[in-house]
């Protein structure tokens, strides 16, 4: 995604927790592996490697584009391949930090068990996910539940080929779908929620890890239609259409307020971070995980998501504080 989001940074979180890790430290020598010290950012070293969903990106970039104003000589490299992909660098251990825009499948945790791998799952903002159009579009404000499941379902790639074949009172347009490849968190969720079975869709549609391919195929397309993290669509609001969904309810788009209180169903959902709990006996992730978790609040609304109750970010803490050597 696009970085250059538009944000206010506030140089007082950045000293006031420069400060903390001063003083964490001031009464120890240089920390080892597995202490649990804190040097002062201009004095840690090494690098935290995160990997996994592209809808976690955009926040996990904020988050590290900060951190490197406050410890300038970690690496911290931000990649995205889709929940899944960063998974299996997780379980691989090739990464310190999985981006998950789900929560870690059955499967996924027993290959961490049986690669004698422990972890750490934080809740960091709550999307809600997004269905689009392009901005010429001017028959569709809303789609129901059930208009969305005739349209994705694994069959309808042989019988919704064109707008008509969903509502005969839209015009003959195409129908040419966007959507997230199969290593997407995005499309697990989405399959599951709106077809009714996870990794049920049609396959006949442009798909990619790549959001802002998805975004760059519903902009230059009349008839397409896609879906993807609100990030995306508040990161492009002049070249899409955003769409409102009804689940039974009326027709309800996703804002501040619909995605925190869930009446924009079935399509609200939580995001995550899994946490190596053996990089935690490096200083520098552990440093950079309690920045994340302090700072990640601002940093998701700045890039388009909602961030979580202050319940959850209390959570986020006790569950780190417990864990940390």
């Amino acid at each position: 995604m696009n970085t250059s989001r538009k944000l206010s940074y506030l140089v007082g979180p950045w000293w006031v927790l420069l400060v903390l890790f001063v003083a964490g430290c001031s009464n120890s020598a240089t920390p080892e592996a597995g202490s649990s010290g804190r040097a002062s950012g201009e004095g840690l070293s090494g690098a935290v490697r995160i990997h996994g969903s592209s809808t976690v990106f955009p926040v996990s970039q904020a988050v590290a584009e900060e951190f490197s104003e406050v410890a300038p000589n970690v690496k911290v490299s931000v990649g995205s391949a889709g929940t899944s992909g960063g998974m299996k660098k997780f379980v691989a251990g090739e990464i310190d930090i999985c981006d998950a825009s789900r929560k870690m499948k059955e499967t996924e945790r027993e290959k961490c068990t049986a690669a004698g791998i422990e972890f750490v799952e934080l809740t960091i903002a709550i999307d809600g996910l997004s269905v689009v159009v392009n901005p010429e579009n001017d028959w569709v404000d809303c789609l129901t539940v059930e208009q969305l499941k005739t349209i994705w379902r694994p069959e309808s790639g042989e019988t919704v080929m064109k707008w008509s074949d969903v509502d005969p009172e839209w015009p003959e347009e195409p129908l040419k779908l966007y959507g997230p490849g199969t290593d997407s968190g995005t499309f697990d969720y989405f399959t599951k929620a709106i077809v009714g079975e996870e990794r049920a869709s049609r396959a006949d549609y442009t798909a990619s890890e790549n959001d802002n391919q998805l975004v760059r195929g519903v902009a230059s397309d009349k008839g397409g239609l896609g879906y993807f993290g609100y990030a995306y669509y508040a990161e492009n609001k002049e070249q899409l259409k955003l769409v409102a969904v009804d689940a039974g309810e009326g027709c309800v788009a996703p804002d501040e307020t619909t995605v925190r209180d869930g009446s924009y169903k079935p399509l609200s959902r939580p995001l995550f971070i899994y946490v190596r709990k053996s990089s935690l006996d490096r200083v520098e992730v552990v440093a950079f995980v309690e920045f994340y978790i302090k700072n990640v609040g601002r940093l998701a609304k700045d890039v388009g998501y909602v961030p979580v109750s202050d319940e959850t970010a209390k959570q986020n803490e006790e569950v780190l504080k417990k864990v940390l050597p």
